[in-house]
């Protein structure tokens, strides 16, 4: 068969099931064995490779990235050679920073054009190579097979990340002989995942650990998204309630563990939670798993965490361990297999530390999340509350970037993991609407809705054509507060209220209209508190695509907010979260029934 054939045939091998792409003439070859398997598929009765055409390659990318976000297997999109390629460099980017699983199967011109500044032609190996987790051109067409197989593996094994593989057409002509098996002898890599793998605790750093843990009046977990991507979340929670520890969650944690839970304190960090905050603030020992203490995290990293005696961290990097912040006990490996080893090392511990959990209950109380409740205009958190009513923490959701995005972090409930998708590292405006095409097509029974702001959604608007292209039954909800929100945010805070270049209240865009235009049979605007609740109801229940613009007050601000390199007691809670009001003394004892 062809080195195109030899592609597909990888592919339906590997269990991919959706694709997305746009087509060119480098990637000619690939899209036609695309065509010919499937309808050869369907003439044996069988399911063909749903192959997904968004409005642009960006596109393609994100749609691929929410896929593997909300199913955890390996998104994959194809595009063409030189701008087809560049314009996915955003979203493998995006995915290396928030360590997603993607492979992207570039086309690229003949061999022999090569360096001659072809038609079509870039530098996508040199390009990819400082964005990917592997990047491979594939120049020697008896290795395609091998290299296709082993993206795939690298895409899902040790860290997970994008892996980049680059065709060019006259490889993807060839004809060889397809094989069945094999991978690229990636030695040195393969020794490192079989050592990471077979990596557990060992009962000397097993009773190290608990021997901290033994000593510590107030301990937290802090839990970032490693543990979703470990599939560990049912590990972490017996974990939690078997030792009756707190947990606060980073952006990308969310879900990880339940957010109704009496042990969560939600969200962490510069948009994080006050009493969340507090807590770490407050804490003697702080358990980091599958997190890496960022700077949206540990904004002033020799300030975070104050009072914490010792710091434990599992991550399944070596890179990351004290990297940002010193640690007194560590272990390798992926949060899952290192909360086992710890259950069986500690299965005898026990410790009462209701003082310290008394303590996290009159934070909760003392410094609750809230807004302008009196205010005329739509407050958005009001819109994310009565959704929240709606959805009870049920539904897949996906974001822009700016303040609609932190609101959604902080108003709705997350009770599963990998119902949480936005750009957190790269924070890629324009990232929601496609991962939400991604992941409906991953999830096709479950309620997916993008929450996005006008500065966002405007970033990939063509594809609100391909969600009723595919008859997906996406929700939008449009918080228009007509403006870069953010950006304004910072603006009035650190640039004395110059709001250059993000204001918008002057542009002509009618999002309905568009979304009428672009086929949605609801399409509706809300402009006033009254109509909030009633139309959330009718958009969500409504069967197909649907979009709904909420008019919300431009003035709204994203807070509690810890400023770019300050510390957690220098957070900002706004007009509407009571903040401490002075240094809190610790005065906390804890029994130790060990």
């Amino acid at each position: 068969m062809n080195g195109a054939d030899i592609i597909v045939r990888v592919l339906e091998e590997q269990g991919v099931d959706t694709m997305f792409g746009y087509s060119g003439g480098a990637i000619l070859p690939t899209y036609d064995a695309i065509f010919r398997h499937n309808a050869e598929q369907e003439a044996k009765g069988k399911k063909p490779i749903h192959l997904v055409v968004p409005a642009t390659e960006q596109g393609a990318g994100f749609m691929a990235a929410g896929y593997a976000r909300a199913s955890g297997r390996v998104g994959v999109f194809i595009v063409t050679s030189g701008p087809g390629a560049t314009n996915c460099v955003t979203p493998i980017r995006d995915c290396m920073a928030d360590s997603i699983p993607v492979v992207l199967i570039c086309g690229q011109v003949p061999r022999p054009a090569i360096g001659t500044d072809a038609f079509q032609e870039a530098p996508v190996f040199n390009i990819m190579s400082s964005c990917a987790k592997a990047t491979f051109l594939v120049m020697d067409p008896e290795k395609l097979e091998a290299t296709i197989r082993t993206a795939f593996d690298i895409a899902v094994s040790d860290r997970p990340g994008p892996v980049v593989v680059d065709v060019p057409k006259d490889v993807q002509n060839w004809l060889g002989t397809f094989k069945g098996q094999g991978q690229l002898p990636l030695n040195g890599y393969r020794k490192r995942v079989a050592a990471l793998n077979s990596s557990h605790i060992s009962k000397a750093e097993g009773s190290a650990f608990f021997d901290m843990l033994r000593k510590s009046q107030r301990p937290l977990l802090y839990v970032g998204g490693g543990v979703i991507k470990s599939n560990a979340a049912a590990e972490l929670r017996i974990f939690a309630e078997k030792y009756q520890i707190p947990v606060v969650t980073t952006l990308h944690g969310l879900g990880a563990f339940d957010s109704t839970h009496p042990l969560s304190l939600r969200m962490l960090g510069m948009h994080g939670t006050a009493y969340a905050n507090y807590a770490v603030e407050d804490c003697d020992f702080l358990i980091a798993l599958g997190a890496r203490f960022d700077d949206r995290v540990a904004g002033s990293a020799a300030r975070f965490a104050p009072n914490a005696k010792n710091i434990a961290h599992i991550d399944i990097d070596a890179s990351e361990i004290g990297k940002v912040k010193n640690v007194t006990w560590s272990h390798v490996a992926d949060a899952r297999s290192g909360l086992i080893d710890l259950l069986e090392e500690g299965r005898d511990f026990k410790k009462d530390f209701s003082p310290w959990l008394n303590h996290i209950d009159k934070l909760r109380q003392s410094h609750p999340m809230n807004y302008d409740r009196d205010c005329e205009s739509v407050q958005p958190h009001y819109v994310l509350e009565c959704l929240n009513e709606i959805t009870h923490g049920e539904a897949i959701i996906s974001t822009g970037v700016g303040q609609h995005q932190m609101w959604a972090a902080q108003y709705l409930d997350y009770k599963y993991p990998r119902t949480w998708l936005t750009s957190g590292s790269m924070g890629t405006m324009g990232f929601g609407l496609p991962a939400a095409i991604g992941a409906q097509l991953a999830c096709p029974g479950r309620l997916v809705i993008n929450i996005d702001g006008d500065g966002s959604l405007r970033m990939n608007l063509g594809d609100m054509e391909t969600v009723t292209n595919y008859g997906l039954p996406v929700k939008i909800i449009l918080l228009n507060n007509q403006g870069d929100g953010m950006v304004r945010q910072w603006q009035k805070l650190y640039f004395a209220e110059r709001l250059c270049a993000s204001e918008k209240r002057s542009h002509k865009k009618d999002f309905v209209k568009s979304a009428e235009a672009d086929g949605f049979e609801f399409s509706q605007r809300v402009s006033n508190n009254r109509s909030v609740k009633e139309t959330l109801r009718a958009f969500v229940e409504f069967p197909g695509p649907a979009f709904l613009e909420v008019m919300v007050d431009p003035d709204a601000g994203v807070y509690p907010m810890v400023g770019p390199g300050m510390s957690y007691k220098e957070m900002v809670t706004g007009n509407y979260i009571p903040a401490r009001a002075e240094e809190v003394a610790l005065e906390i004892e804890v029994p130790d029934l060990f």
